[in-house]
């Protein structure tokens, strides 16, 4: 146990646990830094476990905290922990490299990616059409390729311009630019 989070990072680098249990809002200032200090120990120490409790959601780093790997990493919210059985299990499934997470982070989550990024807005279909064109097709070539009428090719296609918020412009071919979103989200 420490109280602050360089007494914790500086614990854990000494001891070495298979498992960080961190508040997020720890002293001095009680905002995020127990989640900056997790985001540290993530980032330092990739093979310790980090289970996060907090008594609000906290969008601040997460992006970082989960590094592209929710890999040995729980985010729980105290008053979602129903129990010590429960909550037993959440620290034993993260030491072991799993994931514990409550299911209003995974909502915040997602949301998150939502805005991030900007085909998650699109449907399967209409996915489908924006790589046909970035493959260089046209309309024509589309709808023979996907075996559909041209005239649902057209509607996928203005679909994707008001999804991507690719209003009409004389400056701006907005066929160009939902392809440049596409080939940019594919990196």
């Amino acid at each position: 146990q420490v109280g602050d989070p360089t007494s914790l990072v500086d614990a854990v680098a000494t001891a070495r646990p298979d498992l960080a249990v961190v508040d997020i809002r720890m002293p001095p200032d009680h905002r995020t830094e127990g989640l900056d200090a997790a985001v540290a120990l993530r980032r330092d120490h990739p093979q310790i476990g980090v289970l996060l409790l907090s008594q609000y959601l906290e969008s601040h780093h997460l992006p970082a905290l989960f590094g592209g790997s929710a890999r040995g990493v729980g985010y729980l919210l105290k008053e979602r922990v129903t129990g010590p059985a429960g909550f037993v299990e959440a620290l034993r499934r993260v030491a072991a490299g799993g994931c514990a997470l409550d299911p209003d982070v995974v909502a915040l989550m997602l949301r998150n990616r939502r805005r991030t990024d900007p085909l998650a807005t699109l449907s399967e279909r209409e996915h489908e059409v924006l790589a046909l064109m970035a493959e260089g097709r046209s309309n024509r070539a589309i709808s023979e390729r996907m075996l559909i009428t041209h005239k649902t090719v057209e509607a996928h296609v203005r679909s994707i311009f008001t999804r991507l918020d690719l209003p009409p412009e004389p400056d701006n071919h907005r066929r160009v630019l939902a392809v440049l979103t596409y080939l940019r989200a594919q990196r």
